[in-house]
């Protein structure tokens, strides 16, 4: 993999929102998960979440919102944690979860709540 100044920006990224298990899969990665390690932490976290247009709090905070209307409760509980390091409160996930609930329906919301739950309560932010 070639380590250029996008996958250095995105690695710290990763490494700042979600802490060691976040760079895991990086590190951890072999030729078949290579590929897709390379594409989220160059264009996900070192494109996109780097622009300039919207601080990572915004941004975390739009993710946790799309992931409740997608019902991706292992991606919910992982950008709980980096929404937490990003400076999201307690508070401010309730409201996000209440306001997408109200939009993607109570399936999916309410699932949202109880893996939201267990991501504030095992990260002691509960």
């Amino acid at each position: 993999m070639k380590k250029d100044e996008s996958y250095e920006r995105g690695r710290a990224m990763r490494f700042d929102m979600f802490g060691e298990p976040g760079v895991a899969s990086l590190d951890h990665a072999d030729d078949f998960s290579e590929p897709l390690q390379d594409l989220v932490t160059r264009l996900c976290f070192g494109d996109v979440w780097s622009r300039p247009g919207l601080d990572r709090k915004t941004r975390s905070m739009l993710t946790i919102a799309i992931l409740v209307g997608q019902s991706r409760p292992d991606q919910l509980r992982n950008h709980i944690n980096g929404a937490l390091a990003n400076g999201v409160t307690k508070e401010e996930i309730r409201e996000i979860l209440l306001h997408a609930t109200l939009y993607v329906g109570l399936p999916a919301g309410t699932d949202s709540w109880r893996h939201a739950r267990e991501a504030l309560q095992a990260a002691d932010a509960y």
